[in-house]
């Protein structure tokens, strides 16, 4: 259940292995909300813009025959701007870089070299992000660094995500390391000792679009494995278990050995499961997702005056802003926009700003181009604008996630054949999913 990256990933995985397999996605296309959209020289990409290359990954594009079409992020999006005083400011790239940045003062940098001493601590309760990295670093890096960084991955509340489950490769490098820093460069050292980069990932794309990738894996799937436009009603777990679904106001039933769920925690939430039609899974629903909107503008060169010599900008919320970044679309990868023209992405929403989760279209622009004008010295009319929107957009691992990664366990148990996986259970980014249905693939053929 579920055409998304991890679906996809699944059923990619199990085909190979020569499982018989179905895919039903209830929407009318695969992918989720990796969607890229081709109109003349303008490429609008819906979800997120790019990814960062591992070894799993750059195994699968060769394997689709897409490593011609890939594309790594351009020398130009070296930058990574933060806001702050109303200014954008090149954000640090790496540890050292952080001694010479203009973004934070002597305290914080002072705090930086003295965290390279902490020792290992083994903590008994989960904390959130923010007090997690305070310990670490001090407030003004939390305020100035974390968030904007949560605003940009999560759309949340560096406040309210655990640092446990959030970002548990932190929470793994103060247990064995003590200090973050030294966590990551033993990290570094043990890539370069497996052959891969000891630097931080490439970032990449494809030339026509994120899009082209559950493209490709659903290009691979056999005739009739797809069912787009279907709904799954009824799970009867077993061995083997059954699955009713609907479409067009007829209702099918088929069996299985096993069934896979792919699919966002509301959908679990709904779904019913066993002969009365139980719904083991309905608290799911209480996890949040905020509504997020992906403003695409374009503009004529000289109609801004930054360089967008950078990836983007974050804004941290101390700085009272309306958006939460604007990525440079453009500037990070080729083919973006016509000859003499850029292309602008502005995040809007998020679990800090639920009004302009809500807010309609007409606004949305009034906000965004406003804020442009003034942070980037954006002026004149757009060539293009399209507007996406995502009423759910991303789990937020908030504290006491742990209740609902119980759950998932306690359905997995107790329903035999059924198996979880995605972004509400095993991370969010698209790396963390391909290896959620790489890992599914595994169970289901143990």
């Amino acid at each position: 259940m579920g055409a998304g990256i991890t679906g996809l990933a699944a059923a990619h995985e199990l085909v190979k292995a020569g499982a018989r397999v179905r895919l039903f996605e209830a929407g009318d296309r695969v992918g989720g909300p990796m969607h890229s959209t081709r109109e003349g020289d303008w490429l609008i990409e819906s979800g997120p813009n790019s990814l960062q290359e591992n070894e799993t990954l750059r195994a699968l594009i060769a394997e689709l025959g897409l490593a011609d079409d890939r594309l790594a992020a351009r020398p130009e999006a070296k930058n990574r701007y933060i806001l702050r005083d109303g200014q954008p400011v090149p954000a640090p790239t790496s540890p050292p870089g952080l001694f010479t940045s203009k973004l934070f003062g002597l305290g914080t940098k002072f705090r930086v070299a003295s965290e390279l001493f902490k020792r290992p601590r083994q903590r008994r309760t989960d904390v959130s992000l923010a007090d997690f990295a305070r310990a670490h670093f001090g407030s003004e890096l939390v305020d100035y660094g974390i968030d904007p960084f949560v605003s940009g991955v999560y759309a949340g509340d560096a406040q309210k995500l655990s640092a446990r489950h959030a970002f548990p490769s932190l929470w793994k490098m103060e247990r064995e390391h003590g200090s973050i820093i030294r966590g990551q460069i033993a990290a570094a050292k043990a890539r370069r000792a497996a052959g891969g980069p000891s630097g931080p990932p490439t970032i990449i794309s494809f030339r026509e679009g994120l899009g082209q990738l559950p493209a490709a894996l659903a290009a691979r799937l056999p005739a009739g494995t797809l069912e787009l436009g279907a709904r799954v009603e009824t799970l009867l777990p077993g061995r083997p278990g059954k699955l009713v679904w609907s479409r067009d106001g007829e209702t099918h039933t088929e069996s299985f050995d096993r069934i896979l769920l792919a699919v966002p925690a509301p959908a679990l939430a709904r779904l019913s499961i066993g002969p009365l039609g139980e719904r083991p899974m309905a608290c799911l629903s209480e996890i949040t997702y905020p509504a997020v909107n992906a403003l695409f503008l374009g503009y004529r060169r000289d109609q801004v005056r930054h360089p967008l010599d950078g990836f983007g900008m974050l804004v941290p919320s101390r700085e009272r802003r309306s958006v939460l970044g604007v990525l440079f679309s453009s500037t990070l990868f080729e083919g973006r926009a016509p000859a003499d023209h850029v292309a602008l992405t502005v995040m809007l929403g998020g679990t800090q700003r639920p009004d302009l989760g809500r807010a309609d279209d007409a606004e949305l622009e009034a906000v965004a181009r406003r804020e442009l004008a003034d942070l980037l010295g954006v002026s004149g009319e757009p060539v293009i604008r399209r507007l996406t929107r995502w009423p759910q957009a991303i789990p937020q691992y908030n504290l006491g996630y742990e209740r609902f990664l119980e759950l998932m366990t306690a359905t997995e148990r107790h329903q035999p054949g059924l198996l979880l996986g995605g972004h509400v259970r095993d991370g969010i980014s698209v790396p963390n999913c391909l290896a959620a249905g790489q890992k599914l693939a595994t169970r289901a053929l143990a």
